[in-house]
């Protein structure tokens, strides 16, 4: 159970503008710490109220408890008398724990591991029986109230004799027997409790619980040793110094062994360096005691605006931009409280879904922004950092999304779209089963969100579970969510790769959906601007969604196919045309692509026409294109078209159009200084070919086949 109110409680609870502006920060939100400080503060406000204290409690550790029986365990002391003792006729109760108990409980969890919790109230472990349970509550009197900075800090406050005795009544004979009788005569069986102490301090008055006894004694002692443990962990023993809050910007004792809910300045990093004291660690993160405690208390909040995915912790956390106004508070807190209470959305997702400018005071879309990292973690506190973004927009990946959805409606994927000609098919292939082949925003922002949209085109690592520092996949997902960039060389080496595997396990044939996948994520990095590299026309944006139909085709396509050669003929010159990486002015990689669409199409001739369960496809596969062999395939790929041509009496050369365009580019590809283009963007756009050359498929085409018999002569000879 969550202890959140809802959007609309927390609005009536702080609905005084005044009141609400001065718990926020007073300066614009500008770091990650700023950030977090923010988050911490709605939280604190949402789930302990105001006051000098509430930072410091964790009522949210123990919401679980609400409603279970004997879920809270109260050692009743007396010291009304001269000396401190337990109630004679009840000196244990048990109850169960609710919400109305939550302020009066106090309770401050720490760590188990580490020790017992920083309030009197402790949490016991899961499951224990009656013989634990006294022991906890006995060590209310025992660890808490003897521990030495809980006496140091009873020692200074006026009430301090409270915990002074109830220390005292520790060290009494028979006490620890007392507990013991008393919880095993109520408790049968085992339960999950926190444990605690009420205290009769007047005669008159019955048993209060340590938040609503009327004396700050107990929370005093709770946030001194809560403090303590902000100077002092691992190799640092009291990381404390002068400086100034880098949060508040206030000048005071700042500490720098503070809790980090992304774990990112504490965490031990696989650097090393020589000479680093851990003491001194408050010089290089200054924040005081007061913040240090807010920025913990922004885990929850943080903790719901992050997801895995990719073996990392994605994080997506949302803010206005500029100094918060109450108004910007009330609003952020419904959308946090929104995405806490999705369970099956991302972050992204949730926001995309809840977004209203108009609602938000935010018509132009540009106030709400996120912080935008993942998080890898190698091993135990050991971790590596993705993106670093503050300033990242939800528009990011919703356009990413748009355009790839625009890509598969062009004409290049889209059969229902403006082709060249009414009877050819899209250039490449689409399939409903291919999850990057739908046209469905919401459904392709779910996909780059949870990272699916790379782990379906990109490189599966040896490993399938590891993920390394240098993964494309985890970098390219932050780029799309942070606006940031994706190195176009690297893309296509990844796509090469995943196409090779595809062709090694697949026992269906070449990976032509994987291809597809592919393009169309690769156009939509272009149009989203998020590709980077030395060749401008590989990042430049694919036309196909705005393209104008080609009329003009080759008097020779006319002789050599008849209408079928002309509907190819006007594709190919279409698809070049809206394909900058394919330009006349990058030879080699058009030359690659050419080669490749004629291996698709004389595949597909021998598959339909010859019935052969071997084709050119397979004998000339992705992994056997380089460039120091691509004369050599394209010489054995002409030779064969030539034999089938003559084979079917054909005027010329089947697919004429193909070997032209193929026939004039490979001698300026080698005059260029020889085949010198990266192997794995030759690969690609090598399988590209052979994708559209295997889709190349015209109705009817079979009885539009022209031979030297009925040839249309060619008029300007």
């Amino acid at each position: 159970m969550s202890l959140l109110p809802k959007p609309a409680e927390f609005r009536k609870t702080y609905s005084d503008d005044e009141n609400l502006a001065a718990e926020l920060p007073d300066r614009p939100i500008a770091s990650l710490r700023d950030l977090q400080y923010l988050y911490g503060r709605l939280y604190t406000l949402a789930t302990a109220g105001g006051g000098e204290f509430a930072p410091y409690l964790t009522p949210e550790k123990s919401t679980d408890l609400f409603g279970e029986p004997e879920s809270l365990a109260i050692l009743r002391v007396d010291l009304t008398g001269d000396d401190p003792k337990l109630d004679p006729k009840h000196p244990v109760e048990f109850q169960s724990y609710s919400r109305e108990d939550v302020e009066a409980v106090a309770h401050a969890w720490y760590d188990a591991a580490r020790g017992f919790d920083h309030s009197i109230t402790h949490r016991t472990g899961a499951g224990k029986e009656p013989e634990k349970v006294a022991e906890y509550l006995y060590q209310r009197l025992t660890y808490w109230a003897a521990d030495e900075v809980i006496q140091k800090a009873a020692a200074e406050h006026e009430d301090g004799w409270i915990v002074e005795e109830l220390a005292e009544l520790g060290d009494r004979d028979g006490v620890k027997e007392t507990i013991v009788d008393a919880v095993k005569r109520q408790l049968e069986g085992s339960t999950t409790a926190l444990t605690t102490v009420a205290v009769k301090l007047e005669p008159d008055r019955d048993y209060e619980l340590p938040g609503a006894c009327g004396t700050t004694v107990f929370n005093e002692a709770m946030r001194t040793r809560k403090r303590s443990k902000l100077v002092s962990k691992n190799a640092a023993t009291n990381s404390i110094g002068q400086a100034t809050d880098l949060v508040t910007g206030q000048d005071g004792p700042t500490v720098g062994t503070a809790e980090d809910p992304l774990n990112y300045f504490l965490g031990k990093q696989l650097e090393k360096f020589p000479g680093l004291d851990p003491d001194e660690a408050w010089r290089s993160h200054p924040v005081s005691e007061d913040v240090a405690v807010t920025l913990m208390n922004a885990s929850t909040f943080i903790d719901v605006c992050s997801y895995y995915t990719l073996e990392s912790n994605v994080y997506y956390l949302p803010y206005f931009f500029g100094q918060p106004t109450p108004g910007d508070a009330r609003e952020l807190y419904t959308a946090l409280y929104k995405v806490a209470d999705e369970e099956d959305l991302t972050p992204v997702e949730q926001m995309y879904s809840d977004y209203n400018p108009q609602e938000w005071d935010d018509p132009d879309g540009d106030r709400l922004q996120f912080y935008v990292a993942a998080v890898l973690q190698h091993q135990t506190k050991r971790y590596d950092v993705f993106g670093d973004e503050m300033n990242a927009s939800l528009m990011h990946p919703v356009e990413l999304a748009r355009e790839h959805c625009a890509i598969l409606s062009s004409w290049a994927f889209d059969d229902t779209a403006d082709l060249p000609n009414p009877d050819v098919r899209p250039a490449l292939p689409v399939h409903e089963e291919w999850s990057l082949l739908r046209t469905d925003v919401e459904t392709m922002l779910g996909l780059i969100a949870g990272g699916t949209y790379f782990q379906s085109t990109f490189a599966t690592p040896d490993d399938d579970d590891t993920v390394s520092a240098d993964d494309l996949r985890i970098q390219a997902l932050v780029a799309s969510l942070s606006g940031g960039s994706i190195p176009v060389e690297r893309v296509l080496e990844e796509y090469a790769d995943r196409l090779i595997e595809e062709s090694d396990e697949d026992d269906e044939g070449f990976p032509s959906m994987f291809v597809a996948m592919q393009h169309a994520q690769l156009c939509a990095f272009a149009a989203a601007g998020l590709l980077t590299g030395e060749d401008e026309s590989l990042t430049k944006p694919a036309e196909y969604a705005t393209s104008q139909m080609q009329l003009d085709t080759t008097q020779r396509a006319r002789t050599d196919g008849g209408s079928k050669a002309v509907k190819r003929a006007q594709k190919l010159e279409q698809f070049l045309d809206d394909t900058p990486a394919l330009a006349t002015e990058n030879p080699q990689r058009r030359g690659g692509f050419l080669l490749g669409v004629l291996v698709g199409q004389v595949s597909s001739y021998q598959q339909s026409s010859e019935n052969r369960s071997t084709t050119l496809v397979d004998q000339y596969s992705i992994k056997s294109v380089t460039g120091s062999k691509i004369e050599r395939l394209a010489s054995d790929v002409l030779d064969k078209n030539v034999v089938y041509s003559r084979e079917n009496r054909m005027s010329s050369t089947m697919y004429a159009e193909v070997v032209d365009k193929l026939v004039e580019t490979l001698p300026r590809a080698e005059r260029d200084g020889g085949w010198d283009i990266d192997t794995s963007e030759l690969r690609y756009y090598y399988a590209l070919g052979v994708a559209y050359g295997m889709n190349n498929w015209i109705s009817d085409e079979e009885a539009d086949e022209q031979t030297d018999d009925d040839a249309i002569p060619d008029t300007n000879e």
